[in-house]
């Protein structure tokens, strides 16, 4: 059995780190450890983990983590794991960040979008990205993930084949016009996400200013890639989970539809969380709630040059938690669908 702890379990991915590890049947789940709620019982700060997840929640002793866990997922606003990972390291654990502090591999980028220094510099070297179905060996091999930001996996899930068949037929900047339900700003309330201002409504955010924008374009340049330019333009809408990335890629000589949805059938054949769509079929996120699928569909306008991709995830779960518990999988030698094979919630 694997050991796990979770550091941030009063969050949304902290709750679903708890769901699904719950149920994993090769976990065994240790110390649940929280800032603010510590001490209170699981089911106080979350009534849907009753009878599931048993016990107070802890304070966290980061010495203590390290010692008893074998493997512990970080849940934490960014700047809090820098020092935090390589404590747990030093203990002989392995860290699954969920956050942002070692995604981005450019300590200036770091400090340009996040506001702040990167200290541990030293680990960015060995910090395997974890989208898994791209980086499968890095993860494997690695002490720690940097789990992806839920926009970075959308939007890197619907282009990356794209640009690895053929990226030198870009012409312009990809514009990715995504759209997430507010469970991804997180649960401390702020102004602007109260129920009466949401509900209903629908607007933009962070337009080419989103701090996601950075860590598209690195990986969608990882491997050798091509270095695309992102134009990055998210949205808030009134549901609670879930988003619809649709990303418009301007060509020159653009394949047609076909050709396209073959590379993507292709390249994801065999991948047990990617479902490519063909038809009349298009991602919707009500098709992947509650899930660890990433749902994928492609067109093409031949006569105006442009491509377009579309995905659908669920954001606390391929886009969190799921990906994480995946890439936890991989790292210790596990079917990577392990506890991970539930359906999305339908309706």
């Amino acid at each position: 059995m694997i050991r796990a702890a979770i550091a941030g379990a009063s969050g949304y991915s902290g709750a679903e780190l708890v769901r699904w590890l719950s149920g994993h049947g090769q976990v065994e789940l240790g110390a649940l450890a929280a800032g603010r709620s510590a001490g209170q019982p699981v089911e106080a700060v979350f009534p849907h983990l009753a009878g599931v997840a048993e016990g107070n929640l802890a304070p966290t002793d980061w010495d203590l983590l390290g010692a008893e866990a074998d493997v512990v997922f970080l849940a934490l606003p960014h700047g809090e794991a820098l020092a935090a990972a390589a404590r747990l390291l030093d203990a002989g654990a392995r860290v699954v960040d969920l956050g942002a502090d070692f995604r981005l591999r450019d300590p200036a980028a770091y400090r340009q979008w996040y506001g702040g220094e990167h200290t541990a510099t030293d680990l960015l070297a060995e910090a395997a990205y974890g989208l898994t179905e791209w980086h499968r060996d890095a993860v494997a091999g690695a002490r720690l993930v940097a789990n992806p930001g839920c926009y970075p996996t959308a939007s890197s899930m619907a282009l990356k084949p794209l640009l690895e068949q053929f990226g030198d037929r870009v012409t312009a900047a990809i514009v990715i016009d995504a759209k997430s339900g507010v469970s991804g700003a997180g649960r401390n309330p702020r102004d602007g996400y109260q129920y009466s201002e949401l509900n209903e409504n629908f607007k933009p955010y962070a337009t080419g200013a989103h701090r996601h924008q950075p860590e598209i374009e690195q990986e969608l340049a990882a491997g050798g890639g091509p270095e695309a330019q992102v134009f990055f333009s998210p949205h808030l809408a009134p549901m609670t989970r879930g988003i619809l990335a649709a990303c418009y890629v301007p060509m020159a000589d653009a394949p047609s539809r076909e050709e396209l949805e073959a590379v993507f059938l292709h390249r994801y054949a065999g991948e047990p969380f990617v479902r490519v769509l063909t038809g009349s079929a298009l991602p919707q996120t009500k098709a992947t709630l509650g899930s660890n699928y990433c749902d994928i569909a492609v067109r093409v306008d031949r006569a105006r040059g442009l491509a377009v991709t579309f995905s659908a995830i669920d954001n606390l779960v391929k886009g969190a938690a799921g990906q994480a518990v995946q890439n936890m999988n991989v790292m210790f030698g596990l079917d990577e669908t392990t506890g991970l094979l539930a359906a999305p919630v339908f309706p």
